[in-house]
C-alpha cells in the first residue's frame, strides 16, 4: 500500500532531527509528503526540504493568523516559491474567525489576491477554514471561475451539508487525525457524504493526533495509515482500495506530485 500526507507542518523546532523523522516517516510506508508552507519562512524551510529529499514536495502562502507579519511585496515572494518545480499547490490560505483580535477584511482581501495568483501561476489552493463558513462559501462561490485548477479544504471542519454542496462545485477536502477521535461525529458523516474520490489524507502534523496518540505532541506523518484505515470504516471498504484511491486522487490534484 502507498500512503500520502497532503498537509504537514515539517520543522526541527517540534520534531528535532528531521532525518530521523522522516526515515520513521518512510518506515510506517508513507511514500511522499507535502509540507505546507504558513508564511514567507516556512515557506522557504518547505522548499529546503523538498529540495534535500526527493519524496517531499511543498506548498507556499500566508495563512490568515500569520498576517500580521505580511508585508508589500511578500505576494512576489510567494509567487517565487510557487514557480518552483516540487511547489505543488498555493496554501495553506484561508480564513480563521477564531480569535477576537480578527481582522476579517485584511485576511479576505489576501485570500483572494492568493486565490488569483493560484489561477496566474495554474496551481490548485490548499483552504484553512475556521469559524468562516458563511464568507468562506461566498467566497468560494464568487471566486469559482479562479479555481479551475483546483481547491481542497483541509481538515475539512464545517457542516456536511455545505461539504456537499462544495463537492459538487468540484471543491475536495482533506481529513486528518481529528477525524479518528470518537466525539468527531460531524466529520464522520461528512466524510461518509462524500465519494472516496474527493478525499484525501493529511496529519497537520505536527497537531491533531490520531485518536491512538491524543494528547501526544508532536503527531507525525507516521499517523497515516490509522487515519487511512479509519477512513476505509466509515466508508465500508478495504483499506487497499482507500489507499489506492487517495495516492490517485493526489497525484491527479497536484500534478507537480508526478515530477
Amino acid at each position: 500500500m502507498r500512503y500520502i500526507d497532503v498537509h504537514c507542518h515539517i520543522n526541527e523546532e517540534d520534531y528535532g532531527n528531521v532525518d530521523t523523522l522522516l526515515d520513521n516517516v518512510k518506515a510506517a510506508g508513507v511514500e511522499k509528503i507535502i509540507s505546507v508552507g504558513f508564511d514567507l519562512l516556512s515557506s522557504e524551510y518547505c522548499k529546503y526540504l523538498a529540495e534535500k529529499y526527493d519524496w517531499v514536495y511543498f506548498t507556499a502562502g500566508f495563512h490568515p493568523t500569520e498576517l500580521k507579519k505580511y508585508k508589500e511585496g511578500d505576494m512576489e515572494e510567494i509567487a517565487r516559491f510557487a514557480r518552483h518545480k516540487k511547489c505543488v499547490a498555493i496554501g495553506e490560505i484561508g480564513l480563521d474567525y477564531h480569535y477576537p483580535d480578527t481582522d476579517k477584511p485584511l485576511q479576505q482581501s489576501i485570500f483572494k489576491r492568493q486565490l488569483c495568483l493560484a489561477e496566474e501561476l495554474k496551481l490548485p489552493v490548499q483552504i484553512h477554514s475556521r469559524d468562516s463558513a458563511e464568507d468562506m462559501l461566498k467566497i468560494l462561490k464568487d471566486y469559482a471561475p479562479k479555481l479551475k485548477s483546483g481547491a481542497m479544504l483541509h481538515c475539512y471542519s464545517h457542516s456536511t451539508e455545505i461539504a456537499v454542496e462544495l463537492e459538487k462545485s468540484g471543491l475536495y477536502f482533506s481529513f486528518g487525525g481529528s477525524s479518528t477521535w470518537s466525539g468527531s461525529k460531524k466529520a464522520k458523516r461528512t466524510i461518509s457524504a462524500l465519494p472516496l474520490e474527493k478525499i484525501m489524507t493529511e496529519t497537520d502534523s505536527p497537531y491533531l493526533p490520531p485518536i491512538s496518540k491524543y494528547g501526544v505532541f508532536p503527531n507525525t506523518p507516521e499517523s497515516i495509515p490509522e487515519i487511512a484505515s479509519n477512513i476505509a470504516v466509515i466508508k465500508g471498504k478495504d483499506i487497499e482500495e482507500v489507499s489506492d484511491t487517495v495516492w490517485t486522487t493526489a497525484h491527479t490534484f497536484y500534478k507537480k506530485l508526478n515530477n
